[in-house]
């Protein structure tokens, strides 16, 4: 599930399922594999733009349906 050279597609908020309320922040992903995921994006803000550079590492978001990767902070 890591892999290195991921390149952000788009910027999207979700809402968590029920009981819980925000809006989370995801991105869609294009893996080097050719793979498309939605990845979560942890942490307060962030300085991610279309066509960033991302590492992704596994690691489902529990409240977050379809979302099972987190995108690594700080790479």
């Amino acid at each position: 599930s890591d892999s290195k050279g991921d390149l952000s597609v788009n910027f999207s908020t979700i809402t968590p399922k029920k009981p819980n309320s925000a809006l989370r922040k995801v991105a869609r992903v294009r893996l080097t594999s050719g793979f498309e995921i939605t990845a979560y994006i942890p942490g307060i803000g962030h300085n991610l733009q279309e066509h960033s550079v991302v590492l992704v590492r596994g690691g489902r978001v529990k409240d977050l349906p379809g979302v099972r990767y987190h995108i690594v902070r700080g790479t």
